[in-house]
């Protein structure tokens, strides 16, 4: 190998390109790859962000990454190695763990460098999935995407923290910034949704599925409204159901159970998350299990929008709290997870803000986003690791071609 690669050979493998933080790193560090001269392939099964890797610059190639089947991971294994061979792969970065196990055994096979990124925190009991988990800490080098995932990582796995390297999600500070998105791109939004000028929207953006916490957010709904709450607040439940039409059921019927219709709304899929979180006066994010980092939370904050998360996993991290950083410093507030009574609470505070103080928040949470959680330090880091691997220095080349 030369001392230095000046233009490597990317190739990430996910399940699918649908929504979803491990899904928009895959396109982002498609582009970063591309800025830096090298080559970015995707293989995934597709959806709707195919479009943004082939716009990046990227190669998207259909493939069967979401087979969870023993033979058919293994029959993958060789498909990739064999495209490695072919193509001139330097380093094969997996995103999750089935696609992740047919990597491996292609980058064994092929003496390919060998990378993975820990999007999740991932359920651990029993025998077979602390090893169908174990793929993941089986790269060179361990992305972790928050502190959290980091500690989880080491602690689960027992690889040595030399190995890990902590890499925050990062939020496209242009696409999320409240100078870039017009009132018009606002109204539209608020007409879509039935939203009238003097209702204030309290928003949760997350798929629809039990462990996100709609139920308690429904419930935190009713409880703020009993008690004389802000009557010009609506609960909108953004996010896809990806089939779960029961689930879906059980919400509207808890909805109408306590006479919410019209207060509470399932919107499905937003398209514009920008103009929602700039809609809204406070965001919420009320996972009833970890999050692996809480990319809702650093969007929200670099719109400007408050948010209130769960204390548990990494979405503390993402925001500043009162009681921890200070009032000055405050971006947010942090509630105990499956605690209805308080986050509504929270929510109730969020609504009583003046307009002074909100928009005091709003300023120090762009800034605070801003200095921890971009999307170009993401990229610039990813491709640290990459550099650190390979001998190569696509970091630099993607800071000059930034500066060119």
């Amino acid at each position: 190998m030369n001392s230095v690669i000046h233009a490597a050979t990317v190739l990430q493998i996910i399940p699918r390109l649908d929504t979803g933080g491990a899904e928009r790193a895959t396109v982002e560090i498609t582009e970063a790859v591309v800025r830096a001269g090298g080559r970015a392939f995707v293989f995934s099964e597709g959806g709707r962000l195919v479009n943004d890797v082939e716009s990046a610059g990227g190669k998207h190639i259909a493939f069967p990454a979401a087979t969870k089947n023993p033979i058919a991971m293994i029959s993958n294994g060789f498909r990739i190695a064999r495209f490695i061979r072919e193509t001139g792969v330097d380093v094969i970065h997996a995103r999750s763990r089935a696609p992740a196990w047919s990597a491996f055994l292609a980058a064994r096979a092929t003496g390919t460098t060998f990378v993975t990124t820990y999007h999740g925190a991932y359920g651990n009991r029993g025998f077979f999935k602390p090893l169908y988990n174990s793929v993941m800490a089986r790269g060179e080098l361990v992305i972790a995407n928050s502190n959290y995932t980091g500690a989880l990582v080491h602690d689960r796995h027992g690889i040595p923290v030399e190995r890990i390297r902590v890499i925050h999600r990062g939020v496209d500070l242009e696409k999320f910034n409240p100078a870039a998105v017009s009132g018009q791109r606002i109204k539209s939004l608020r007409e879509k949704w039935s939203i009238t000028e003097d209702e204030r929207i309290v928003l949760h953006a997350a798929r629809l599925t039990g462990w996100k916490g709609q139920h308690d957010v429904i419930e935190a709904a009713a409880k703020l409204f009993a008690s004389d709450g802000d009557n010009r607040a609506v609960f909108i439940l953004a996010g896809d159901a990806q089939g779960r039409e029961d689930y879906v059921a059980g919400l509207k019927c808890q909805i109408a159970g306590n006479a919410l219709e019209g207060r509470v709304k399932i919107v499905g899929h937003c398209d514009d998350m920008a103009a929602a979180y700039a809609a809204s006066q406070v965001t919420l994010i009320a996972s009833t299990e970890p999050e692996a980092f809480g990319r809702t939370s650093a969007e929200a904050q670099a719109m400007g929008c408050p948010v209130i998360v769960t204390r548990q996993g990494a979405s503390p991290e993402t925001l500043l709290t009162a009681r921890r950083d200070g009032v000055d410093a405050a971006t947010g507030w942090v509630v105990p997870v499956g605690a209805p009574a308080a986050l509504a609470n929270a929510v109730a505070e969020a609504l009583s803000l003046s307009v002074r103080d909100r928009g005091a928040m709003a300023t120090r949470a762009r800034v605070h986003v801003c200095e921890k959680f971009s999307s170009e330090n993401m990229k610039r880091q990813t491709l640290g690791v990459y550099d650190e691997c390979l001998k190569s220095a696509l970091a630099a080349a993607f800071d000059d071609a930034k500066r060119g």
